[in-house]
């Protein structure tokens, strides 16, 4: 399964114009809705939120469209800050995924609505850990968790620190596999959280313009040594998956007992039988693996922008964001708190306390040249 990035990047936004695609003409009472997520999000929307949402709203309508990438509804962005010097309809509503810093003065320009003061009842639901600016809606989320085979590990007996889970590995060689840091988030996610083991517990300590060469191979270099601490001890005597998916087929076949694996792969594998129901999950408590939320944001100039808050107002339901968690696998954008309570039973191993995050750019680069070098260096990067 393709994943696209939570967070778009500048980059190739002025290529993004001549890709956008073609703007549909706003109909009254129809939200025109663009994403730039996978087609299993598009699919969710289509099957479950759009036929909720137009019952629950008689004359509402919503045409739902595929973007393409995150250029795409940068290209979309810049047409609307144009739509707004004119005094024209910019023919969008609603970004299901969006960083409202793109386009550049996207905010100053007035294009997206302040949603933290747009009068949504429901967002005092919203998890305070997620919300990053009041302009955008972190609606759901993904978050890295381990995976195990509960006919080999008792749930009691699962490791929820790091040191219970490095503990853990030692004794039971060979049965914990992570991939890559550079082949799938789950094992980047996997390195992150040793380098944050290394450097206090403390995710604000990486910032995405603070990296230094000297900085970074004084934080790094602790991490390195805590990954190679346990490389003997892990698959094959320290063999790395290549991959998310290949990860979860080590642990479907019973080759290993433990993984990382992104939540809504995971939950995805179980509810479709590629994993047993009885597959295990859990969050280290001391600091959660790392996660991010997919944030939507509303066009303040919008034809049809009282519509979309409504729209934005009931996915943050409860039972949206039930079927966040059951239909689409992913995490709630509210706190757990709003989550019906058969599910916060059914998931309570993996409810965090924390949604460490982590910045690329100059950092992402580091950490996996410097874990090739370090920590794998007998592993052929490009196989």
């Amino acid at each position: 399964m393709k994943r696209r990035t939570f967070m778009m990047s500048a980059a190739g936004a002025a290529a993004g114009l001549a890709l956008a695609p073609r703007m549909s003409f706003a109909a009254a009472g129809t939200i025109d809705w663009y994403t730039s997520s996978d087609t299993n999000i598009l699919d969710f929307w289509s099957n479950t939120i759009k036929p909720a949402f137009e019952a629950a709203n008689p004359g509402l309508k919503l045409n739902l469209v595929d973007a393409g990438d995150g250029a795409g509804i940068i290209a979309i962005g810049e047409r609307a800050v144009a739509a707004k010097q004119t005094g024209t309809d910019p023919q969008a509503d609603y970004f299901e995924t969006a960083d409202p810093l793109l386009p550049a003065g996207a905010i100053e320009a007035g294009i997206y609505v302040n949603m933290a003061k747009a009068g949504l009842s429901n967002y005092s639901r919203v998890n305070p850990l997620a919300i990053q600016s009041e302009y955008s809606l972190p609606y759901r989320g993904s978050q890295v968790l381990l995976a195990y085979d509960t006919s080999k590990l008792k749930p009691a007996d699962a490791p929820k620190t790091w040191d219970q889970l490095v503990s853990w590995i030692k004794a039971n060689p060979g049965q914990f596999v992570y991939n890559r840091p550079d082949k799938g988030g789950s094992g980047g996610n996997f390195v992150r959280r040793a380098i944050h083991q290394a450097n206090g517990l403390d995710p604000k300590a990486f910032t995405v313009d603070n990296y230094t060469p000297e900085a970074g191979d004084k934080a790094l270099g602790k991490a390195w040594e805590l990954l190679k601490d346990i490389a003997p001890s892990l698959y094959d005597k320290g063999a790395y998956s290549s991959g998310n998916t290949q990860s979860l087929q080590l642990l479907s076949q019973g080759v290993v007992t433990m993984t990382p694996v992104w939540s809504d792969q995971v939950l995805q594998a179980i509810d479709q039988g590629v994993l047993p129901k009885e597959t295990g999950l859990v969050q280290l408590q001391d600091l959660a693996l790392c996660g991010n939320f997919s944030r939507a944001v509303v066009l303040a100039n919008g034809a049809n922008r009282d519509a979309a808050l409504k729209l934005a107002n009931f996915v943050l339901s409860e039972e949206i964001q039930g079927a966040i968690l059951t239909e689409l696998g992913g995490f709630p954008g509210v706190s757990w708190d709003f989550v019906p309570a058969e599910l916060r039973k059914r998931f309570a191993d993996i409810i965090p306390q924390t949604i460490p995050t982590f910045p690329a750019g100059k950092w992402e680069t580091a950490i996996n040249d410097g874990w090739y070098r370090n920590v794998a260096p007998n592993v052929d990067r490009k196989s």
